[in-house]
């Protein structure tokens, strides 16, 4: 059974590293922590001690694959560390990350956030040429293309490999003395570094840095490969040609948290603006403003601010649901939905009622959710959204449903608005989103538009799953 929250967007993972640190592991792990929001299937480590890679993974939460046990049981002053939601291969422990592999040269891990356009073509191309696949994930394309490298370094054979995949990816590599830290040319995905004492971090936002007290340095560069050695010191260089940038919109709309920094821009202020722009955008005659909580909050508030409808707690979320396997009875339709969402009824009852929320994909999580809130006793209920509608799939590392489940994809606004049986339903213009982010240029918006930096070709959730013997269990 998916998640309560499968109409939401996914993230693909997040990354975290801690390089020349006698805590390494347990710091990376403190750091995938914070990072939980990015990935909740699987999540693993991969550490090393100058003369070794030792790695595990196990499915579930960062608290639940990370025990104190196993982080003390890895030893080392290097650690990557990775949380995973699937969006190329299933989601079992064989496909969990870091990914760790014997070559020739040695022991090698790798820990990829984004997704790789081409990743069939290359595999399709060595399997016709013998080699052997031991997951469904495009990432494990990466290691073969580092082990058939002739390079003289472990770094020049990561980079010429990477000049042969396309698409997005924020990585990290470990083999016994160092950890690689990478970033596709276009930087489709974020990744940051920072300092502990004399340690360096790499994480995919600035959260994860704040949870183990290192400071923020400068995010990794697009293009740009940064070599960390078990000594303490850092290499820089420029592995691929610059291409236009195409960082995440939806990193900023809903994946990070809102006390990160990313792609140099607050995500917290870059919300705020968005509700500010719907406001704007599109005012309402109501007595209260509530937000979908946790995304959406900050948005509300901005929207509240600009209309001068009083801002309210209006749901509350059960952070500790996890998944279900128990079916509900047909009694309780919104079981799903009312398990994760609570009313405060004195705050609704009797008011017209502006929801803000961030995004609609399929809609029918927002139609329970309207209807819990008309139950609580709202005389009106007026939908708005901090981006534009979802029209498009993305294929550069987020879980996006077929273009044909997207209910924005074949539905007008007031089509959608009558489903979701709200009195009203506007949408944030994509004008209105780049001035939030306070930029005409540079980011991702083919969720919206259609317009692909790179065009998508063989590349899906489960593209190499028909291709494979059965799946191992997951344990």
């Amino acid at each position: 059974m998916k998640p309560i929250d499968s109409e939401r967007l996914h993230e693909e993972c997040g990354v975290m590293a801690v390089v020349n640190h006698p805590e390494a592991p347990r710091l990376t792990t403190l750091g995938l922590a914070a990072l939980q929001h990015r990935g909740q299937e699987s999540a693993g480590l991969a550490v090393a001690d100058g003369h070794v890679v030792h790695s595990h993974r196990a499915m579930g939460y960062v608290s639940d694959a990370l025990t104190d046990e196993v982080v003390r049981g890895l030893k080392g002053h290097l650690a990557i560390g990775h949380v995973r939601y699937s969006t190329t291969g299933s989601s079992n422990l064989r496909n969990a990350q870091p990914i760790h592999v014997t070559y020739k040269r040695g022991s090698l891990a790798i820990a990829h956030n984004g997704n790789l356009v081409n990743a069939q073509t290359l595999r399709r191309e060595m399997e016709n040429e013998g080699s052997i696949f031991n997951t469904t994930n495009d990432s494990e394309v990466i290691l073969h293309l580092v082990a058939r490298s002739r390079q003289e370094t472990i770094d020049r054979a990561l980079a010429e490999a990477l000049r042969q995949v396309e698409g997005a990816f924020s990585l990290l590599v470990i083999n016994p003395d160092t950890v690689m830290v990478a970033r596709d040319p276009r930087g489709f995905r974020p990744l940051c570094l920072g300092k502990l004492d004399g340690a360096w971090v790499a994480a995919s936002e600035t959260c994860a840095l704040d949870m183990i007290g290192a400071r923020y340095e400068r995010q990794v560069d697009p293009g740009e490969m940064v070599v960390l050695h078990a000594d303490g010191r850092m290499d820089s260089y420029r592995w691929a040609d610059e291409q236009p940038a195409s960082m995440c919109i939806f990193e900023y709309v809903y994946f990070s948290r809102p006390d990160s920094t990313i792609y140099g821009r607050s995500v917290d202020q870059v919300r705020r603006r968005m509700g500010e722009a719907l406001g704007r955008e599109a005012p309402a005659d109501a007595d209260v403003v509530i937000g979908v909580p946790d995304s959406s909050n900050t948005a509300s508030l901005g929207y509240s601010r600009v209309t001068g409808i009083r801002w309210e707690l209006g749901l509350i979320r059960n952070h500790y649901v996890g998944r279900t396997f128990i079916r509900p009875s047909q009694e309780v339709r919104d079981f799903s939905v009312r398990k994760k969402y609570n009313p405060v009824r004195h705050v609704l009852q009797g008011k017209r009622v502006v929801v803000v929320d961030d995004s609609i994909v399929r809609g029918t999580t927002m139609r329970k959710l309207v209807k819990i809130i008309r139950q609580a006793g709202a005389t009106e209920v007026h939908l708005r959204i901090s981006s534009p509608p979802i029209t498009h799939s993305c294929y550069y590392g987020i879980d996006t449903p077929i273009r044909r489940e997207l209910i924005a994809s074949s539905h007008t606004v007031p089509e959608i608005a009558a489903y979701l049986q709200v009195d009203s339903l506007a949408y944030l213009s994509i004008e209105g989103l780049m001035s939030s982010v306070q930029a005409t240029e540079g980011f991702c918006r083919a969720c919206f538009t259609g317009e692909y930096p790179i065009a998508p070709s063989g590349v899906g959730k489960d593209v190499f799953e028909s291709e494979t013997a059965p799946q191992t269990p997951s344990s």
